[in-house]
């Protein structure tokens, strides 16, 4: 069963969160959602807390414990994931694996820190497009090597569609997409 870690910092938005989470979970995909924080209880940006599995913290102390896909959400919470010294280490380190790293809105600031973005296509919201220079605008979700990303809440159906499709088969994410009507 393949496996996701999707960090939670607080003010993460809850769409972008939430939507590919379920239907990872629809997927038969084992999600360990974590929060940077201590506490559990993440807060969104939009006031919906929700209840992480674990703290980073405590899946940084089990070092040998690898994921086949890093997931980071977008929101006013990215800014804590910059910020959070662990969080570059763990997106590197994904990546020298060559295993999938998955980011949605801002989120694709956190792999432009950590060097992921150069020579890549890649989307985001347009909100992170002074920094981003290179967002593919047009394209709702783009693959490139290891990195998936997509531009925000209102592409977080398809974003996630396209990680079950990466994580399990293209057969699986038609699956789950026809179960929810889309």
């Amino acid at each position: 069963m393949p496996t996701v870690l999707t960090l939670l910092a607080e003010g993460f938005e809850e769409i972008e969160a939430t939507a590919p989470i379920d239907l990872l979970r629809r997927a038969g995909v084992e999600v360990t959602v974590a929060a940077l924080g201590e506490s559990l209880d993440v807060p969104g940006r939009n006031g919906i807390t929700q209840k992480a599995d674990v703290t980073l913290a405590s899946v940084l102390a089990e070092p040998t414990r690898t994921f086949d896909c890093l997931f980071l959400p977008g929101g006013p919470g990215v800014k804590s994931l910059r910020a959070d010294p662990r969080v570059k280490p763990l997106v590197l380190a994904q990546n020298a694996a060559n295993r999938w790293i998955a980011a949605i809105c801002a989120a694709p600031t956190v792999l432009h820190d950590a060097g992921l973005l150069n020579g890549r296509r890649y989307t985001a919201h347009f909100s992170v497009e002074n920094e981003l220079t290179a967002i593919l605008a047009s394209e709702r979700v783009v693959v490139d090597g290891n990195v998936i990303t997509s531009r925000g809440a209102g592409t977080a159906l398809e974003f996630g569609l396209m990680l079950v499709e990466k994580l399990v088969s293209a057969e699986k994410s038609r699956e789950v997409a026809a179960s929810i009507c889309l």
